[in-house]
């Protein structure tokens, strides 16, 4: 037979048990694992495609995209040079929060599942802002010296 004492201390223990395991994964509750990444470009209207096989047919548009997995996307219009960019998956400042909240209430598992999910991550850069130059524009910047480097040492 099981004392009054005994079954108070697990039952205790069950309901902290349950408690850390609904505090696991906070950020993946909060954040999710997805987020909105938006494409803008000058002139409006290119078509942006992206290498995890996303695609918009006009410029300012928006995705749902996963937080974990970087990318790049292509934005082109007819008589402009196309541009591909790198979209990275870095861990943002309110996922080091969570994290740091997972570690504090003993949340390890919490902190793992939200590491592999990508919930901790956000894409940079977001938005991206692309302005496309027609062939004519990209040569004549081709040509363009850059500016000289300022130097300290100078008087």
């Amino acid at each position: 037979m099981i004392s009054k004492t005994v079954a108070r201390l697990g039952a205790r223990a069950f309901t902290l048990v349950g408690v850390a395991l609904s505090l696991a994964a906070c950020a993946t509750m909060t954040r999710g694992t997805t987020q909105e990444f938006t494409v803008e470009s000058t002139p409006p209207g290119a078509q942006a495609t992206t290498s995890n096989g996303f695609e918009c047919a006009a410029t300012p548009c928006t995705f749902r995209m996963s937080r974990k997995d970087a990318f790049n996307i292509t934005v082109s219009k007819e008589g402009y040079v196309s541009q591909t960019h790198e979209i990275t998956s870095s861990m943002s400042g309110a996922g080091g929060a969570a994290l740091a909240g997972n570690v504090l209430v003993g949340g390890i598992i919490g902190g793992a599942v939200d590491a592999t999910s990508g919930a901790l991550n956000d894409l940079k850069p977001n938005p991206l802002v692309v302005t496309l130059r027609t062939p004519a524009e990209e040569a004549a910047a081709a040509r363009t010296p850059a500016a000289p480097a300022a130097t300290g040492g100078e008087q």
